[in-house]
């Protein structure tokens, strides 16, 4: 559905700053995605409108502190993953025994919790500031959009991306869990063409990945780029540099292999944990982990839909340096 301009209204100065943003919010533009949920154009992105409200919150009161840990991806981009990785640099002894690895007690998700849909949601708001340090959050929120205290402080910033295709696949098939039921999944070819115009919840994608991807050229002692083909084809080797970077280097190589193995997607997909309950919104657990591998656009988009892709890509990559394997 297109996208559609609010009626304008008069913001009373009288009204408490709850008050007024959701006066705000209510101006802002807004569309149906996926004719399901109302979705509001916010900063030059696209959210459903009680996620402002949180992501708002979150942007002008979060103190960064100088040793924590902000994983950053766009939806179904390698999130679970990412979180499982860091958790088990940062949180655990490698040579923990199977009844105490995190990881089997609970979903990734639940362990490092994303900050604006989860703990900004939560009322009262939990008390961040007494977490254990050094504290490990996640955002699918785009770089523009995150608080000053984190662009200020030594605060470090993982992201994860994904090639375009396999993004829009995999959020199809999320979506489609979510909203559709045993419903007929909502047509393909207008997920693509609303993938590509950025109309959709965390939309637009492509700037999303491409805040990152520019920040991390500019301040890569501050801001990791990880790429998770990269991570699908020689996960070693991109934990190493995981860990380096989070300074948790790996001194023993078996020490390495153990965290690959604890966080790969076969294992993790397998956890009892992962098989049965919901964490946030009703969401079953097991739907963060489907096949997980690259190329799997190629068993759902035809030529059509692969060039629209590809050339929305082209444009708003242009001139990066940022590219995918396909």
């Amino acid at each position: 559905m297109a996208a559609q301009e609010s009626n304008s209204n008069i913001i009373d100065s009288s009204q408490s700053s709850e008050e007024k943003d959701a006066a705000l919010i209510n101006e802002l533009p807004n569309a149906l995605f996926w004719d399901a949920m109302e979705i509001r154009k916010w900063k030059g992105f696209w959210f459903e409108p009680g996620l402002i409200k949180c992501a708002m919150k979150f942007s002008s009161s979060f103190q960064a502190g100088n040793d924590d840990v902000l994983l950053a991806s766009a939806p179904k981009t390698g999130t679970t993953w990412l979180k499982a990785l860091c958790l088990c640099i940062l949180r655990q002894n490698h040579n923990i025994p199977e009844n105490e690895d995190l990881l089997t007690q609970d979903n990734p998700q639940f362990h490092v919790q994303t900050i604006e849909s989860s703990i900004y949601s939560t009322k009262p708001t939990p008390d961040l500031y007494s977490t254990p340090s050094p504290r490990l959050l996640h955002t699918h929120l785009p770089f523009n959009l995150l608080p000053n205290s984190i662009n200020n402080s030594n605060c470090k910033i993982v992201c994860v991306a994904r090639n375009p295709k396999d993004t829009l696949v995999s959020l199809w098939h999320f979506f489609n869990s979510i909203f559709r039921g045993n419903q007929e999944p909502y047509p393909l070819e207008k997920a693509v063409e609303e993938f590509c115009t950025g109309v959709h919840q965390y939309g637009p994608y492509f700037e999303n990945v491409l805040g990152y991807w520019l920040e991390s050229q500019k301040r890569s002692e501050k801001i990791l780029f990880l790429k998770y083909e990269e991570m699908i084809k020689d996960p070693k080797e991109q934990v190493r540099k995981l860990g380096l970077f989070l300074g948790k280097p790996f001194e023993k190589e078996e020490d390495l292999e153990k965290v690959v193995w604890r966080c790969s997607l076969e294992r993790l997909r397998n956890l009892e944990v992962n098989k049965n309950g919901s964490i946030i919104y009703g969401v079953p657990n097991g739907s963060y982990f489907r096949k997980g591998i690259v190329g799997d656009w190629k068993n759902y988009l035809n030529l059509e839909m692969e060039e629209r892709i590809n050339q929305t890509t082209l444009l708003k990559f242009k001139d990066s340096g940022l590219e995918f394997e396909n």
